[in-house]
């Protein structure tokens, strides 16, 4: 994954791309490049819709572009940096473009489907890339990781867990590691019974005990689903083996995850639940910057407790397993039946068993192929996303 470590810190501005700038991920790289503007300059910074938060960004920062991919925006965001020096794009090729622009580090945030073209674009080129889309990962990881490899490309997971194990991933002697531990934090259910998780409101789903996260991530971190994308997405970052991925279930989310060797160590990455410090590290590799995190105080938290995770009362964590095992466009079909579902869930179209219910049977109607190329990621992403929206409407919508 191109690890070549730098001998010596560098004292030059990095130069820094953030892709989706005023998502979570990227509102958090643009507060820790504000924070030590002696070490980052941006060159690009590129959003989807949200036009006014982009141009203060940009005003700020002053990047070299600020690209905004909804086409209709782009007289809203030249009107908005009027008088400035920046140059204006808009477009979903313009965001690909602003990919290729030779910045050093890119932060891949862009949400979605949407955020595979540009990513893999800054791929191509060799780039070090901070990635915070699932998509690279789950929908297209074989095809992904093949055009890493290829170009000596740099990934550095930004999400907790990922970048935990990469953190004490011994990737000299990957034949050392027994094993990958992904924590999880069980969600807002985890101790609920089934029939209180299948009355459940999209309130309750949300309300996440440890981490602010938006709407969608947080009914998946519900029905652990997130978790059974991050067991998709760890299995393509590090060189291990499907049954060599374990999942824990830690509520107080201070273990972020853990890497066990095969001589019986057990090293593990620990932190407040905060998305700065995964994002720095993102930012500043090989080196570290200080981030406003709180500092974790294991004498105020008092202890740390675990359990194994109950795969019959979250049976999203095994359709993840199976999809992986499963191969070709699996993971993209559990990916998007997945997305659909949460959008009928939230909009009061369906339960919240449903959910995993709407999964497997899309998972069930879509026979394996392969994925070779971003149109068959695409097709197959929303050939699920139909099958899905159609069983919903058929079959599982409570009206």
């Amino acid at each position: 994954m191109g690890l070549s470590y730098q001998s010596e810190s560098s004292t030059e501005q990095k130069t820094v791309s953030v892709l989706g700038s005023t998502g979570s991920v990227g509102c958090n790289t643009i507060d820790l490049i504000e924070r030590t503007p002696e070490k980052f300059r941006v060159i690009t910074l590129t959003a989807n819709t949200n036009v006014k938060l982009l141009a203060d960004q940009a005003r700020k920062l002053k990047p070299e572009l600020a690209v905004v991919a909804d086409d209709a925006s782009y007289g809203l965001l030249k009107d908005a940096l009027a008088g400035t020096d920046i140059e204006i794009a808009a477009g979903e090729q313009a965001v690909v473009d602003a990919a290729n622009l030779s910045s050093e580090i890119i932060i891949a945030g862009i949400v979605g489907a949407a955020g595979l073209k540009p990513t893999l674009s800054a791929v191509r080129r060799g780039a070090t890339i901070g990635l915070a889309n699932k998509e690279c990962l789950v929908a297209a990881g074989d095809l992904f990781m093949a055009e890493v490899k290829a170009n000596n490309a740099t990934l550095i997971p930004t999400d907790s867990e990922h970048n935990a194990i990469y953190q004490v991933f011994d990737f000299d002697h990957p034949e050392r590691v027994e094993k990958i531990i992904l924590t999880a934090s069980g969600g807002p259910f985890r101790t609920s019974s089934h029939e209180d998780m299948a009355h459940a409101t999209p309130q309750q789903a949300v309300a996440h005990p440890v981490w602010q996260m938006g709407a969608k991530i947080s009914i998946d971190s519900a029905t652990m689903m997130n978790k059974g994308l991050e067991l998709i997405e760890a299995y393509h970052l590090f060189p291990v083996a499907l049954d060599q991925i374990e999942t824990l279930v830690h509520p107080q989310s201070v273990i972020h995850s853990m890497v066990g060797y095969v001589d019986g160590s057990v090293l593990a990455q620990l932190g407040t639940p905060d998305m700065s410090t995964p994002i720095s590290y993102a930012l500043a590799w090989p080196d570290r910057i200080a981030t406003p995190s709180p500092r974790l105080d294991l004498s105020d938290i008092g202890s740390l407790t675990f359990e194994q995770p109950d795969f019959k009362r979250f049976p999203a964590l095994n359709l993840a397993r199976e999809s992986l095992r499963a191969g070709g466009c699996r993971p993209c079909v559990l990916n998007a039946a997945n997305e659909i579902a949460v959008q009928h869930f939230l909009a009061g179209d369906i339960g919240f068993l449903d959910i995993a219910r709407v999964v497997e049977e899309v998972l069930s109607e879509c026979a394996v192929r392969s994925i070779d190329t971003l149109d068959d990621v695409h097709e197959t992403d929303q050939d699920a996303r139909n099958k899905a929206s159609a069983l919903i409407i058929s079959k599982f919508m409570h009206i």
